[in-house]
């Protein structure tokens, strides 16, 4: 576990560090750092970044730790090991789908996820902004699945790392070339994907919710058929990005 930690961090320290470098060469039309209040989101971000880093280490990972080590033993001999691995890892990005799409259509959890979509600007800085509370309530759901349905941690590890690589990649400011991104975006989710989500149009806004495979939006129909666009409005409609501690204090807000 203590190796699987380990090259997590640097993994996505790594890949984290490289497309923040990348999309500044490769950029979309579209960049915050030549916006006004563009220090001021970046700072926004990563605060939410090391507030939730925190809370992972002290809270998320040892509700992941005492679900998987609480799980309801009913697997089969075969669902084990290597060839357990890619079930799970299948089961838990279905899983994440459908929690993605709960936190668009249930209004309490709504109230929570809205602060990552009022980032008006995607870069990879986006990829880490949440809200504390939807980390805690994340992680008491995958807890629920993950002692339903039997799930190693180590299954689980493997997942994080994964979804946390594919987080800063779709989010990206990349602006990838046709030839490559539209081949990729029939197996995995890439920024032309994920950046309709983000469209401040609430009907694209509730749509295009996979993670990793982007597999599951069509076969649950809810992938959009808008097209990302140079200069298309990312964002909140009729709302505007707030300061870290409106953003802290907004979920709670009357």
């Amino acid at each position: 576990m203590d190796d699987l930690l380990t090259l997590k961090t640097w993994l996505v320290a790594g890949w984290f560090i490289l497309l923040f470098a990348l999309e500044r060469w490769f950029s979309s039309d579209q960049w915050p750092d030549r916006v006004s209040g563009w220090r001021s989101r970046l700072a926004s971000n990563g605060a939410l970044w090391v507030l939730n880093a925190v809370l992972s280490a002290a809270v998320v990972l040892p509700i992941t730790a005492w679900s998987a080590a609480h799980g309801l033993d009913w697997r089969p001999g075969w669902w084990q090991g290597l060839v357990g691995l890619p079930l799970d890892l299948l089961l838990l990005d279905m899983a994440i789908y459908g929690w993605h799409v709960a936190n668009h259509r249930v209004a309490v959890l709504w109230r929570f996820h809205e602060v990552h979509h009022l980032d008006e600007f995607l870069d990879v800085t986006s990829a880490v902004r949440f809200h504390f509370g939807e980390v805690m309530l994340s992680a008491l759901a995958r807890g629920c699945l993950i002692i339903l349905m039997d799930v190693p941690f180590s299954s689980v590890l493997i997942f994080e790392m994964l979804v946390l690589l594919a987080a800063i990649f779709h989010h990206s400011n990349l602006s990838l070339p046709v030839w490559l991104e539209r081949p990729l975006s029939w197996l995995v989710v890439t920024p032309s994907i994920h950046w309709v989500h983000h469209h401040a149009v609430r009907a694209h806004t509730d749509s295009n919710y996979a993670t990793i495979l982007s597999v599951w939006d069509r076969l649950f129909r809810t992938r959009s058929t808008w097209q990302r666009r140079h200069g298309m409005k990312i964002g909140v409609a009729h709302k505007h990005d707030q300061s870290l501690i409106k953003l802290l204090i907004k979920p709670f807000r009357v």
